[in-house]
């Protein structure tokens, strides 16, 4: 075994291949990395924009007074001519601010008698308008490549015209669940077999790191099945996760399998909980991934492996789940030799947040990685007293939710 933090360094000093860049229509942007940083070619807002509907006049009428009103301008529109002194033109939000006003007065704050309208109170230059570029400047850069495009950046990049953004591939990784115990889902289980779990977490796992998941099924514990799936797994992914058979078992037939298949072999075994049995290799700029056959350890260990991996590949700035401080709430003990990345429910208080562990921490519990908003980080042979601060791997939005 190799301690933990020397295996992700191993994984992340190993270059990987970056995913190509293509351009997808905006309305499919959302959640992609951006690959071109788009420039605004004008300002934002355009024109000087008025905020409220009223009257728009130039301040240095002073205060008090009346005004003739000259027509009226719509959203969407321009003003026929500039305003002349002492003239007032009825205005709607939206509309630019027409040539020879400064200000904007709103309708509530007015009396309007015919023609003519007076205005009660002082008139501040820029009231109620917004000035052109007040948002960006033409040339500005709006979103950094790297970054994911959220909702935000997608109005922001609409209002800049931008139909089409160049973003990061997602790149396709095959999943293969291999064991003799296992029943695909749609088919019946035999007497002693058990549904297809990994696969389909995995592939989910997959998805939320922002790639794209190919199934490549479950192979028998058979080493010609497994190597052919492998093979067609390198030919159609960029990226190959296996999960079961990298221990040291009989029917463990994985690595000899991916060593069949051309892969080097970079690591197997970590020293963390759970999750040992783990290999990483690469077959040319193929990445491949070997993961624990218990469901828990193969979630857990895509966390920590595949994850960054695949967020290094999609060109993202950030790679890393978010971590916090939480004061555990109860002991969480960490017994034995390895480093423990345990489930914990997280509860806001007015000191921060508070951790406690999900309830039992074995390895086939995949209910314990339903209940945790987090991964605690507890170092080998130690317990977190009550009280007592732990390290936290922050796993969803911690928007308070149903338990």
């Amino acid at each position: 075994m190799i301690p933990l933090f020397d295996a992700q360094r191993l994984v992340s000093g190993l270059a990987l291949p970056a995913a190509a860049t293509e351009r997808v229509a905006l309305e499919g942007a959302l959640g992609r990395v951006l690959a071109e940083a788009p420039p605004s070619d004008s300002d934002l807002p355009p024109f000087d924009r008025v905020t409220m509907d009223g009257f728009a006049v130039r301040a240095d009428g002073g205060t008090d007074g009346s005004w003739r009103i000259v027509g009226t301008l719509a959203a969407g529109a321009t003003a026929a001519r500039p305003l002349g002194p002492r003239e007032a033109l009825r205005i709607m939000t939206g509309a630019p601010l027409p040539e020879g006003a400064d200000a904007v007065v709103p309708q509530e704050d007015v009396a309007a008698d015919g023609d003519r309208v007076t205005v009660r109170g002082r008139i501040a230059p820029g009231a109620y308008v917004r000035p052109a570029g007040e948002d960006v400047r033409a040339g500005d850069v709006v979103v950094e490549p790297g970054g994911v495009i959220g909702a935000a950046e997608v109005g922001l990049l609409a209002t800049l015209g931008y139909s089409q953004v160049r973003v990061h591939r997602r790149p396709r990784v095959a999943i293969l669940s291999t064991g003799n115990e296992l029943a695909d889902l749609g088919t019946q289980p035999g007497p002693a077999q058990i549904p297809n779990t990994n696969t389909y977490s995995l592939m989910a796992q997959v998805i939320e790191a922002g790639a794209e998941p190919v199934n490549l099924g479950v192979a028998p514990d058979e080493l010609e099945a497994i190597t052919e799936r492998v093979r067609w797994g390198l030919a159609s992914a960029d990226v190959l996760v296996t999960s079961a058979g990298v221990s040291v078992g009989e029917l463990d037939l994985v690595r000899e399998a991916l060593e069949r298949s051309g892969a080097e072999l970079h690591l197997w075994q970590v020293s963390m909980r759970p999750g040992k049995p783990i290999t990483f290799g690469t077959r040319g700029d193929h990445p491949v991934f070997g993961l624990p056959g218990n469901p828990v350890s193969a979630m857990v260990t895509f966390e920590l492996f595949v994850r960054p991996a695949l967020r290094r590949m999609e060109g993202a700035d950030v790679i890393d789940r978010p971590r916090l401080r939480a004061r555990a709430l109860e002991p969480i003990a960490n017994p034995g030799s390895r480093r423990g990345y345990l489930r914990v429910i997280l509860t806001p208080d007015a000191q921060g947040y508070g951790a406690r562990l999900t309830g039992d921490q074995g390895s086939a519990i995949l209910r314990s990685m339903v209940l945790a908003d987090g991964l605690a980080v507890v170092a080998p042979d130690t317990t977190i007293a009550a009280g007592e601060s732990v390290d936290v791997i922050v796993l969803r939005s911690l928007e308070p939710r149903s338990r």
